[in-house]
């Protein structure tokens, strides 16, 4: 059964509105119609078996027939920090890390970001990885969309989360002694990781001290340098796996 979602579901009279592209999504693209049925879900967590009533390209009334109980969320909250990428690489990272299970997408510029958004371009950036993100959860199935956070500059990243309790970690390709792996497997299984992943030039030595200095641990994934978007994927997958849901759960 299709998903789709709305800002929030109101249960009061059992009927609920879609509109925006959600409705032509299902009015034009799908040509469904009356009589059919959707699974319905809101940022809140609620998820609603529907029956079509009306369907029109500006709005789709539909009858909430049956509250669902949605999917757990992961054990651990993975905060992913990634510095500005190229669109295409930036979309394609969101959209992957945000199936896996991310709950917050954290987007920074630092020292060799190469890529400057700002004003009515940053705005229509955020509308649009926030649509990335939705589209995601619909395809996962995960009860919450990940969270886009407001881009802030390096500096103003590692100040908000020196002291913060987790297992914090930085992709640093020049990293010789520590890995991902060991990190992983030296914590007690915590419930929050946070992880900077950089840009396409990498990091100053000066942010790499910085944010060691606020505790966040320099790893390496060993001695392949991969891109970006790579690096950041191949993060969420390793902590899912060792410390999340990558696997079938009683």
């Amino acid at each position: 059964m299709r998903r789709f979602f709305v800002e929030k579901i109101d249960t009061k009279d059992g009927v609920c509105s879609i509109t925006g592209s959600e409705a032509r999504h299902i009015s034009k693209v799908l040509r469904m119609s009356e009589g059919d049925r959707l699974i319905l879900m809101d940022r809140k967590g609620k998820r609603f078996k529907a029956l079509i009533i009306t369907s029109e390209p500006r709005e789709v009334k539909v009858l909430l027939e049956e509250s669902m109980s949605g999917p757990q969320p992961s054990p651990v909250e993975i905060i992913l920090c990634q510095a500005l990428l190229k669109s295409g690489p930036m979309d394609y990272m969101i959209q992957k890390t945000s199936e896996l299970g991310v709950d917050r997408i954290i987007p920074f510029t630092s020292a060799r970001t190469i890529i400057n958004l700002s004003g009515e371009r940053l705005a229509n950036k955020m509308r649009h990885w926030k649509e990335i993100t939705l589209s995601s959860a619909k395809q996962s199935g995960r009860s919450l969309p990940a969270q886009i956070e407001p881009l802030c500059p390096f500096k103003g990243l590692i100040s908000i989360w020196k002291g913060q309790e987790g297992a914090k970690a930085m992709l640093w390709e020049q990293e010789g002694g520590s890995d991902l792996k060991g990190l992983l497997r030296s914590y007690p299984y915590p419930n929050r990781f946070l992880g900077i992943v950089g840009p396409e030039g990498g990091f100053e030595k000066e942010e790499v001290y910085a944010a060691s200095q606020a505790g966040f641990s320099p790893v390496s994934l060993g001695n392949r340098i991969l891109r970006g978007e790579t690096a950041a994927l191949a993060m969420v997958t390793i902590v899912q796996y060792e410390w999340g849901d990558l696997c079938i759960r009683e």
